[in-house]
């Protein structure tokens, strides 16, 4: 299943816009905007495509956002799967890959907190 929501809220991050600063450009509320990334929401595509032109991004890519397409993994197989080309690769900037990592590094640091503080009820 698509999780059009989860992709959209990716592409907001990398792009450092808060959520915030997308409802007023969507000219909706930040609470009415926060339902569309907790997927409340059911989403028209005209809504999804003022989100993409909002983005400066693809409808295509937020409905089919690969985190593997950000990086320049083409000798990858395990990522592509083996026999995958180049040139059907979409390569973004450094900035987006940069946000990525420091998106996935704030993520990890969450994810390590939660854990130790488990261990420590235990």
């Amino acid at each position: 299943m698509i999780k059009i929501s989860e992709n959209i809220r990716k592409f907001r991050e990398l792009k450092g816009i808060t959520r915030e600063q997308l409802a007023s450009d969507l000219g909706m509320s930040t609470s009415g905007y926060s339902k569309i990334e907790r997927g409340e929401v059911d989403l028209s595509i005209s809504k999804i495509h003022k989100i993409s032109e909002v983005l400066g991004v693809e409808i295509s890519e937020i409905l089919n956002f690969d985190a593997t397409t950000i990086f320049n993994v083409q000798h990858n197989s395990l990522v592509q799967g083996t026999g995958a080309k180049a040139e059907n690769m979409h390569f973004h900037s450094d900035e987006y890959k940069d946000k990525y990592i420091k998106m996935l590094e704030k993520e990890i640091e969450r994810l390590n907190a939660i854990i130790q503080s488990i261990s420590k009820k235990n």
